[in-house]
């Protein structure tokens, strides 16, 4: 057995332990289009795909009114974008036309538990939400995170990786189902294994794992996979993220702005000829070119952040004229999960719950949680 599954093993036993000792501390158990309003309303007996991530998610993780069931510990800051002249080139989005535009962006823990710490393994991957708001109201978003590449390629896998972690645990018959599901996706462990802890939300880069098709203003089409670079890349040790504050990435962030902006930059790793777009657990070779498209500057706190991000949805397939969707399955299935988890969660009571984007803050976590993200 690889070093790997061994790694990412751990961490599914740890979900449970500790999914079950939150359990008995909680509370049992609007999506904005046609067919997120489908998923959300579908029966108990034949509920599609994105309803069944939901829910496994809330038996993975236990429910928790109000929160996603995936990223339910976050920060919300803002600030803004500015494009770079190559990014017209290849795209004839407003996003790019290189004025100055307003953003928003929430940093998060992978964990679906709003008290996890942020130095767990559990807060693997992090992941980084953008929505921004372009001229005439309209919004477009950008859903990342620190996995380099997605541990499924479509809805239906990756249900099947979050069933399999249910009913694995220690005592589990070998091999048991999380095995048997990284025997036939080789690529999941892998994924799990590039994802570490950083020492700040601002020193870490993020992907956005799944292909978008920007068109030019001459009708050129280009495959393209996002990236946020930050500054510098900082990651700790598993031994120096354990002696971390339980809240020590937002309380850092917080303070970092108040200091001085902290700054990303956009870019896009362009797709050759020959390179699939339909398997975001497929990556791309690292050879292939990347093109800076703008700079991200985030300076400015928002006053209630758990207030801010409750009404928050970030969406995969909010696009604009200018950015496609390509043939990966997975926006669509994010986006219909998200509109289920929103739903549940703007609930008002104990039935509000759910995965939204599968990216809450809250201070002085008491306890440490673990759990895969999406």
């Amino acid at each position: 057995m690889t070093h790997l599954v061994k790694t990412v093993q751990k961490i599914a036993m740890a979900i449970l332990a500790e999914a079950g000792s939150c359990a008995r501390r909680l509370v049992k158990s609007l999506a904005y289009v046609p067919f997120l309003l489908a998923s959300a309303a579908a029966t108990a007996d034949d509920p599609p795909v994105t309803t069944q991530i939901v829910d496994f998610a809330n038996k993975l993780n236990g429910v928790h009114p109000g929160f996603r069931a995936f990223h339910a510990k976050g920060v919300v800051v803002e600030g803004s974008f500015k494009a770079s002249p190559e990014a017209a080139q290849l795209s004839h989005a407003k996003l790019f036309n290189g004025r100055t535009i307003p953003v928003t962006v929430r940093f998060s823990d992978g964990s679906g538990m709003p008290n996890v710490a942020d130095g767990s393994p559990a807060a693997n991957p992090h992941g980084m939400a953008i929505k921004y708001h372009l001229p005439a109201g309209a919004d477009t978003d950008m859903v990342t995170n620190s996995f380099k590449f997605f541990p499924a390629g479509t809805g239906e896998d990756f249900r099947d990786l979050l069933a399999a972690i249910i009913v694995s645990p220690p005592d589990a018959p070998k091999p048991t189902k999380l095995e048997q599901f990284f025997a036939g996706h080789p690529n999941a462990p892998k994924a799990f294994g590039t994802a570490a802890t950083p020492d700040s939300y601002a020193d870490e880069e993020y992907h956005g794992i799944n292909a978008f098709i920007f068109v030019s203003k001459t009708g050129q089409r280009q495959a393209v996979r996002y990236l946020l670079v930050p500054e510098k890349l900082v990651h700790l040790t598993p031994e120096e993220a354990a002696k971390q504050s339980p809240d020590f990435l937002s309380d850092e962030l917080i303070k970092r702005i108040e200091r001085k902006p902290v700054v990303f930059h956009l870019k896009a790793q362009l797709a050759e000829l020959g390179d699939q777009t339909k398997d975001g657990s497929q990556p791309w070779p690292d050879d292939r070119k990347v093109v800076e498209l703008g700079v991200l500057t985030l300076n400015k706190l928002v006053p209630n952040s758990l207030a801010a991000e409750r009404k928050l949805l970030f969406m995969p397939t909010s696009l604009t004229d200018g950015i496609e969707l390509s043939d990966d399955p997975l926006p669509v299935v994010r986006t219909g999960a998200y509109g289920v988890s929103f739903a549940r969660r703007s609930q008002p009571g104990p039935a509000s719950s759910g995965s939204d984007n599968m990216n809450g803050h809250t201070s002085n976590a008491p306890t440490q949680a673990s759990t895969v993200s999406p």
